[in-house]
């Protein structure tokens, strides 16, 4: 009988949000050559260093903490590497995993082609990637996605919590009250929001990941090696932050702290709660933060339509 991923939360990443491999894709980036000439250089370097395990970037503690909650018998959650790399490269990095001791078996590394399409088979329940055309694709898809932005991550503050925030409008809600603030300012923000206090806000792309990490939340037994801890950190204020509030408790949904900012710069914040993950879907926000804080951006919604739908895309990601 076939395996099955149809009740396990799974995490499709590619191979820079899990690893640090800026090096070799600068030889991919660096402009010499056709695209075949490059790829070469990047396939024979990879394989150079088949031996050397690549060092942890933005995306691994949250992968890292995940895969922890495994065990007494039951699989509640699952890794897997989605990757433009081709298979050689794809050897280095279940080599690099298998150093770090992360329980990674499964992958699809499609030389150039689009990995995004194997994320309805995988049952991904988000996708992080440093190529914001396939993040886009995957939101298209209605899978939960963000584009990260590759970076060594620095010591693990919280090694028993996997604690992840999440930005409210446009990330877990829909962007339905956001156009309400761009189109018609503040007050008449404010002046919406109180006469639809009891209306629940739409599902944002985000909220599916937040409603599977709600339900593995739940079924952790006691005592488990890692617990989750979730964050809304919004730059909503009283009286806005009643419809948020509703709109969880409709969903049937518990986050363990809500800060609600009225304007205020996010990443002091952030600082305090030290997440291993921050989603948001404004650069405004994520910018100041990714140099302390893991941050995925998710281009959705009123504000990147605003920018023109474009996040800044650090690379083409080979990986």
């Amino acid at each position: 009988m076939a395996k099955s991923l149809e009740s396990i939360l799974v995490v499709a990443i590619t191979s820079r949000a899990l690893f640090d491999f800026e090096e070799e894709n600068r030889i991919f980036d660096d402009g010499s050559g056709d695209h075949s000439e490059r790829e070469q250089r990047y396939m024979k370097l990879q394989q150079d260093r088949w031996e050397i395990p690549a060092e942890p970037s933005v995306g691994f503690q949250l992968c890292r903490k995940l895969l922890s909650m495994n065990g007494d018998g039951v699989k509640r959650t699952e890794v897997v590497v989605i990757s433009r790399n081709d298979p050689i490269s794809g050897a280095r990095v279940f080599r690099s995993a298998q150093h770090h001791n992360l329980d990674l078996t499964r992958g699809a590394f499609v030389r150039g082609d689009d990995p995004f399409l194997y994320l309805e088979p995988f049952r991904a329940k988000l996708f992080l990637s440093a190529n914001s055309d396939d993040v886009k694709k995957a939101l298209n898809m209605s899978i939960p996605a963000a584009t990260v932005f590759p970076r060594v991550i620095g010591n693990d503050l919280h090694p028993n919590e996997l604690r992840i925030a999440f930005d409210g409008d446009s990330v877990l809600f829909s962007d339905q009250a956001e156009r309400v603030y761009k189109e018609q300012k503040l007050e008449a923000f404010k002046t919406h929001e109180i006469e639809n206090a009891s209306v629940p806000l739409p599902a944002g792309p985000l909220q599916p990941f937040l409603s599977a990490l709600h339900s593995l939340q739940n079924t952790l037994p006691a005592g488990s090696e890692c617990r989750i801890k979730t964050a809304l950190i919004t730059s909503r204020g009283a009286p806005a932050h009643e419809r948020a509030l509703r709109t969880l408790l409709h969903w049937g949904i518990q986050v363990d702290q809500a800060l609600f900012l009225d304007g205020l710069e996010k990443r002091p914040f952030l600082d305090v709660f030290q997440p291993d993950f921050f989603f948001d879907d404004q650069l405004a926000h994520i910018n100041p933060a990714m140099g302390t804080t893991p941050s995925g951006h998710v281009p959705y919604g009123i504000a990147n339509e605003t920018l023109g739908g474009e996040a800044t895309d650090r690379s083409q990601e080979t990986s």
